[in-house]
């Protein structure tokens, strides 16, 4: 490679860095926030876009794991939307969102959200909840497979809560602090009472001057 081309890479390297970045992620029915803390309960929203150009997103339905198993769920109501939630034994299998009239399904590059409020979590773990995505033309985009850590991002991955354990990262105890203690405040007083002289003595130069000029001004006077 000649030294010249070598340079034109080197220039246009950052330029193709900022279009990588720039390219748009592939959009996904995702769950957020994507993480919670264990043993309470959560307020979870599914965001789904409508990534076809043509047809709009008609049905959301999110499936609810039987490991862990949740016994209560409570839906946010949505306006223009109807939901369903349907339970298996002593679980919560399944719910699914219908537009009420086909102006309210989602349309194409919109986006929209559902919430829910979910318990009690387990001690900590994930959560993988599979949707499925209707369509008005039909067709249906299934949000169920894994991620897998090390591996590329699968097509249409399915969205995952991560459970934080109880306590873990908990800010230290907020006790009160006597400040006249700390090295910082010591540091200031002693700062402070170091400049008083230095005060004093410019203080004392600045009315020496002015008298010195007044008694000049008398003697011509």
């Amino acid at each position: 490679m000649s030294r010249r081309r070598f340079r034109m890479l080197a220039a246009a390297a950052p330029a193709l860095a900022l279009l990588a970045l720039a390219a748009p992620a592939s959009a996904h029915v995702t769950v957020n926030p994507n993480t919670a803390t264990g043993g309470g309960y959560s307020k979870l929203t599914f965001r789904v876009p409508t990534e076809s150009d043509t047809a709009s997103t008609t049905k959301l339905a999110v499936y609810f794991p039987s490991t862990p198993a949740f016994a209560s769920v409570s839906v946010k109501p949505h306006p223009g939307w109807s939901y369903k939630v349907s339970d298996s034994g002593q679980r919560v299998a399944k719910i699914v969102w219908t537009p009420d009239s086909a102006a309210d399904a989602i349309k194409p590059g919109q986006f929209d959200e559902f919430d829910i409020s979910l318990g009690p979590l387990p001690a900590s773990g994930t959560v993988v909840f599979k949707a499925l995505q209707t369509y008005s033309d039909g067709s249906v985009v299934r949000w169920i497979d894994p991620t897998v850590a090390g591996q590329p991002e699968p097509a249409h991955p399915a969205p995952v809560l991560t459970i934080t354990p109880a306590g873990a990262g908990a800010a230290p105890s907020s006790a009160p602090v006597d400040n006249s203690s700390t090295p910082a405040a010591a540091a200031t007083t002693d700062d402070d009472s170091s400049h008083t002289p230095l005060v004093l003595s410019i203080i004392a130069l600045v009315v020496a001057v002015a008298g010195a000029g007044w008694s000049v001004v008398r003697r011509k006077a």
